[in-house]
């Protein structure tokens, strides 16, 4: 038979009910009768682990003190939980953290399924995730297979759908070939019909006099334009060589109208939790985009990382890294920790411009010249330094197991312990 329960914890539902001075705890707590510890005790008690806490967490720590309106012993119980955990979070002398965060990250990615996500309702606009997308970001892909920018507007703008639409037609690129029900190359007359899609004009922003007007820019002296109908155009180039027509025919495809050079699409969401429209663009040309007015320059990404560094420079990118690594690996639910991504984003921009990890990058810039012949091209690797005269330290991991003739220097192997044999303390 169990223990007897006593009045104050039974109640006719059969729940467990608190005692009468738990009860007014809670009710005074709640009423913010009960004033908890002071910022000044809170500083003095968080202050005691000046040397074990970074000032970060030390700082966290009294706001959430103050937050939550914590007795002393509330408080020194939570501290002593948070250095626990910080301790057994510190990585140990001569632990080998980058092979560690290889393998951390190397591991989970074989994982990865290989597929692309897709926008519903637009017709080839496609994001790549996965394993695809790692390897575009550590092997620093000067162009993504499938540029992608996500555009946030500012607060005056964000919320009116209209305003919204009209910057989303600003920045989509716009072409004779968008708007065009069909172009047609008339090798007799060396001219080039353009029948231009009334809904499409009026969708895109564009007028027929636009149309008129960038041909003329391009016709040339022999060139001429005229106007056949209300949506027919007729271009005749005056170009006689058919070779020369056919690159005239290309380039009046591609001739832009409006917008920014590199966006083909733009489409518009809604964001339901931060309750704002914002713009998806298929395409990225960052340093255009940021000078339209309307838009969030703080807020807009690009998944380019080359761009960001040319824009916006190496601590951006560096960023970037972290950002898209970890995305990709949430997307794929891979619990990696966040300081292995940092180490890999430290290592990729650590002499201020983007690296990959590879032979031309991280891994062809060691130091060691065994280590950069154990990685990949190694005949090359061995001539270069014979040539160059080249001499290794033997202070990595690689050029040591290659050689087998002395410690690793990692864990035990990292120190270097001096020993006098026969001595004599009583000497001295």
């Amino acid at each position: 038979m169990g223990r007897k329960k006593s009045k104050s914890e039974k109640t006719k539902r059969g729940k467990v009910k608190k005692s009468k001075k738990e009860r007014v705890k809670v009710v005074e707590k709640k009423e913010g009768i009960v004033s908890g510890i002071g910022r000044e005790e809170a500083f003095s008690l968080v202050e005691r682990y000046a040397y074990t806490l970074p000032q970060k967490l030390r700082d966290e720590l009294i706001e959430k003190m103050l937050q939550y309106n914590m007795t002393k012993e509330e408080a020194l119980e939570m501290i002593e939980e948070v250095v626990k955990k910080y301790q057994k979070s510190l990585v140990d002398p001569g632990e080998a953290v980058g092979m560690v965060a290889a393998q951390s990250v190397g591991e989970p990615s074989t994982q990865m399924t290989l597929r692309t996500f897709h926008y519903a309702g637009v017709r080839e606009f496609n994001v790549t995730l996965g394993l695809p997308r790692l390897i575009e970001i550590v092997d620093a892909r000067r162009v993504p297979s499938t540029p992608i920018m996500h555009i946030y507007l500012e607060d005056n703008v964000k919320r009116d759908k209209e305003k919204v639409l009209d910057i989303a037609r600003k920045i989509e690129l716009t072409t004779i070939e968008n708007i065009a029900k069909d172009v047609t190359l008339d090798y007799l007359e060396s001219s080039i019909i353009i029948d231009l899609d009334p809904e499409m004009l009026e969708n895109r922003g564009v007028t027929v006099e636009d149309v008129i007007k960038m041909l003329n820019k391009v016709k040339g002296k022999k060139g001429r334009v005229e106007r056949q109908s209300e949506y027919t155009i007729i271009f005749y180039t005056g170009i006689e060589d058919i070779s020369r027509l056919r690159r005239m025919f290309d380039r009046i495809l591609g001739l832009r109208l409006k917008g920014i050079k590199g966006i083909k699409h733009a489409i518009i969401r809604y964001d339901e939790e931060k309750q704002e429209y914002m713009i998806v663009a298929e395409g990225s040309n960052l340093a255009a985009v940021l000078q339209v007015e309307g838009v969030d320059a703080r807020r807009t990404r690009t998944n380019d990382i080359n761009e960001i560094q040319e824009v916006l420079g190496i601590e951006a990118t560096r960023t970037a890294i972290i950002e898209e690594m970890s995305n990709v690996l949430n997307e794929q639910g891979l619990d990696v920790d966040i300081r292995h991504i940092m180490l890999i984003a430290d290592a990729m921009t650590l002499t201020g411009r983007l690296r990959q990890v590879g032979r031309h990058g991280v891994a062809g810039e060691k130091l060691s010249v065994l280590a950069r012949a154990a990685f990949e091209v190694t005949v090359k690797h061995l001539t270069d330094a014979a040539m160059r005269g080249e001499i290794d330290e033997l202070r990595g991991v690689t050029e040591n197991v290659i050689i087998g003739s002395r410690p690793i220097p990692l864990g035990t192997g990292i120190v270097k312990l001096l020993m006098w044999y026969g001595f004599n303390p009583k000497e001295q």
